[in-house]
């Protein structure tokens, strides 16, 4: 089973991109195989056929589970993660892909976004969400529950999913 994480925050190294790694351990028990720090991938986002961005789009659509963060941005997802996505070819870019979409945010006001916003582009994009997305709050999601509460509650229904892949 190969997992990855995307983290498309304006600031390389970000906590969405802690989050998100976090979750994926959490949810697999093992460090994620790639992380795909989006803002990394630079100017390579604005064109097509950039090698780097190839290469992170292969690694994701490659993958059985992917954990998709952003932080909550102007009430949405970054633009930077928007750039990424449309790297995704047609409606099956993301085809049997387990997704998770995971949003950050200073408070519980943009709650729904990971289910309203991020997780409608996924399954655009033919990936497979069994679970709700994960809205965390980015001042305690390292010493809440937030996450842990999420795969005990959701974690099966992933991970019985990928369980029947292929």
């Amino acid at each position: 089973m190969t997992i990855t994480v995307v983290a498309g925050n304006p600031k390389p190294a970000s906590r969405t991109l802690d989050a998100a790694t976090r979750l994926a351990h959490a949810l697999t028990g093992a460090a994620p195989d790639h992380v795909v720090d989006v803002i990394i991938l630079g100017a390579g986002l604005l064109g097509w056929g950039d090698p780097d961005v190839k290469a992170a789009v292969t690694t994701v659509a490659e993958s059985d589970l992917v954990v998709v963060a952003s932080p909550t941005f102007k009430a949405t997802y970054t633009g930077v993660l928007k750039l990424f996505l449309d790297q995704f070819a047609g409606g099956d870019g993301l085809r049997d892909v387990v997704a998770v979409p995971l949003m950050l945010g200073a408070g519980p006001a943009h709650a729904m976004a990971p289910d309203l916003l991020l997780k409608p582009v996924l399954v655009e994009l033919g990936a497979v969400t069994p679970a709700p997305g994960l809205y965390l709050i980015d001042s305690t999601y390292t010493t809440d529950t937030a996450i842990s509460d999420y795969v005990e509650r959701w974690g099966p229904a992933l991970t019985s999913r990928l369980s029947t892949e292929p």
